[in-house]
């Protein structure tokens, strides 16, 4: 039995922490009460503590894991900075300078990293080409999540995460309603991001990275039809990347979004010997279909 805290315990946190707890002593870290509550409400335990505040990190329990899954909440660069670079690197120095320090760091991090690659593959050989600013501040991160653990004698793997979905985040009207415009989607179902994670830990297979997405990365077109034929309603209006392009509002940002494509491999995970509750949106969003059906 391993003692893991989950440093900010949000959405993936919490249901890896649902999956931990039964074999591990679990603690889940949160900076609000709601959050604490949250935790408390899954079943384990909870510490208020905020990743940037090396004081309040003093009332989390000794670990042997420690998983980084802070959010800076959809905010700007500068948030994500304060959060996902200073709060980790305040992490990794709170935790490895205890007398009984953690093993193991793992930080999960996103596929924003490698920029656009025009609808090719990529997988953890692919170099990374962050193409703004946040994701800029991701790939420092990773680097952080390698190297600062290493320096006290700890190891620190890289969960890159697809894009996430699950109970509460199946967004049906959004590809129902439409318009949906052109490129690939990369998902990977909550519940897997967290069994992955649970299974690099408790495997101790200490990649340094390891990119966490399902069997098939589909096109947004293709997975709108399939989903609205899913759900018995007329297939949703769409769009070209140039036509969504040619919308004058939309920052630079934006845009620099719409153009990346790109199809995440999963096969590194996989040769790990990890095996997918939700391998393809097919049985992901099995769920989600029949309760919209079911009315």
């Amino acid at each position: 039995m391993s003692r893991v805290a989950i440093l900010g315990c949000g959405y993936v946190g919490l249901e890896l922490g649902r999956q931990l707890q039964s074999d591990h002593e679990v603690v889940g870290v949160r900076r609000s009460e709601s959050g604490r509550q949250a935790i408390e409400d899954a079943g384990f335990d909870a510490v208020q503590a905020d990743v940037t505040d090396d004081d309040s990190l003093s009332a989390v329990p000794d670990a042997d894991w420690v998983v980084f899954a802070a959010s800076s909440g959809g905010r700007g660069a500068e948030a994500a900075r304060e959060v996902y670079v200073e709060g980790l690197k305040t992490a990794v120095d709170h935790f490895w300078t205890r007398d009984d320090a953690p093993e193991r760091l793992v930080y999960t991090s996103s596929t924003g990293v490698y920029g656009d690659h025009d609808g090719a593959w990529v997988d953890e050989t692919t170099a990374l080409d962050p193409q703004t600013e946040k994701t800029e501040v991701l790939a420092e991160a990773e680097r952080v999540a390698r190297e600062r653990p290493a320096d006290y004698g700890g190891h620190g793997t890289v969960a890159r995460f697809a894009g996430l979905y699950g109970p509460e985040r199946y967004r049906l009207n959004r590809y129902l309603e439409g318009p949906v415009t052109a490129g690939y989607l990369n998902m990977v179902h909550r519940d897997d991001a967290a069994g992955s994670v649970r299974y690099l830990l408790e495997a101790d297979h200490r990649e340094e990275v390891v990119l966490v997405v399902d069997d098939e990365p589909v096109e947004k077109w293709g997975f709108a039809d399939w989903l609205a034929d899913a759900c018995g309603v007329e297939f949703p209006p769409k769009r070209t990347t140039e036509e969504r392009l040619a919308d004058a509002e939309l920052s630079e940002t934006a845009k620099r979004r719409i153009r990346t494509s790109k199809r995440c491999s999963n096969e590194k995970l996989r040769e790990l010997g990890y095996e997918f509750d939700y391998p393809t949106f097919r049985e992901g969003y099995r769920a989600a279909v029949e309760a919209y059906v079911e009315g």
